[in-house]
């Protein structure tokens, strides 16, 4: 099951676990960090207690995760809850996290220590100008704000001589073994979702979470909020402005999370805007995943 931030993943997720003697394994790249449970919408106390959930919270904030790690955590926990004959119910929004799980990731050949060095070295604008380039067409492909995507981005590039479109075709076959469900919502409410999340990330003391949090990797410091509330802490802007910058990040993420599910995933879509009953909405995933009551 996934879909962008916001749009009520976690609880339908919940709600279809019980249903099915399920557990939930997160597909999240931040909420598999411990140490900012506010920052990056954890599951809360009430959803934990209902089912078993894996993936989140698990790693230390200072580690780094990828997708060909994730998919080796995630196809481990699969096998520990199909040995007690349960179903693994997969929740979350980072839809290579995913993918990399349902067609597995082709080989690439590794990265040359010193072009990699000579990389990390870059600065932001630098590495997106080399990236540029070599290949006009990759900035429109990733995140140009995000200095770990623009860099890796270069890296492909230059290490295979391949655009990096071509790259990115390098997916094994899809399996056959998962059913998926894309959420959506009308572009109205899904915005008001995302406000309000960001509001009550703040009433719930994320600000306080951030000034306690200890070292963090390169992972968790991408988290949307994390520079935006340690600019804050430093009196560099405004509580106005903190969250007007974090609610302009969330809703551009969002959108690029549902842009990428679409063109990555075949995944029948739900769309949970139009009233619907919590009880039709549940049968509903239940007959597009090919689940019954338990």
């Amino acid at each position: 099951m996934t879909g962008p931030t916001g749009v009520g993943k976690s609880a339908l997720a919940v709600a279809l676990a019980e249903k099915i003697q399920g557990e939930i394994v997160g597909a999240d790249a931040f909420q598999i960090y411990a140490g900012l449970p506010i920052l990056t919408a954890q599951p809360g106390p009430d959803l934990l207690a209902r089912v078993p959930h894996h993936l989140i919270g698990i790693l230390p904030p200072e580690d780094s995760c990828d997708a060909a790690r994730y998919a080796r955590l995630a196809k481990r926990a699969i096998r520990e809850i199909q040995s007690r004959n349960r179903t693994p119910v997969l929740t979350g929004g980072t839809g290579l996290y995913l993918k990399a799980l349902t067609h597995g990731l082709a080989e690439m050949q590794p990265v040359d220590a010193s072009l990699r060095k000579n990389i990390s070295e870059m600065s932001l604008p630098e590495a997106l100008a080399h990236l540029r380039n070599t290949d006009a067409d990759a900035p429109g492909q990733i995140d140009v704000q995000n200095p770990a995507r623009v860099r890796r981005a270069l890296e492909i590039v230059l290490s295979t001589g391949k655009q990096l479109s071509a790259s990115r075709t390098t997916w094994k076959s899809a399996s056959k073994d998962f059913a998926g469900i894309l959420l959506e919502r009308d572009r109205g409410d899904l915005r008001l979702r995302i406000a309000a999340n960001v509001d009550a990330m703040f009433d719930e003391g994320v600000i306080e979470e951030v000034r306690k949090a200890g070292p963090v990797g390169p992972g968790l410091s991408r988290a949307i909020g994390f520079r935006e509330i340690q600019e804050l802490i430093a009196g560099r802007l405004s509580l106005l402005e903190c969250r007007s910058q974090i609610l302009t990040s969330t809703r551009r993420y969002a959108k690029r999370q549902l842009t990428w599910c679409r063109h990555q995933f075949n995944f029948p879509v739900i769309n949970l805007t139009p009233a619907t009953s919590p009880d039709e909405l549940l049968e509903t995933a239940l007959r597009l995943t090919g689940g019954s009551d338990a």
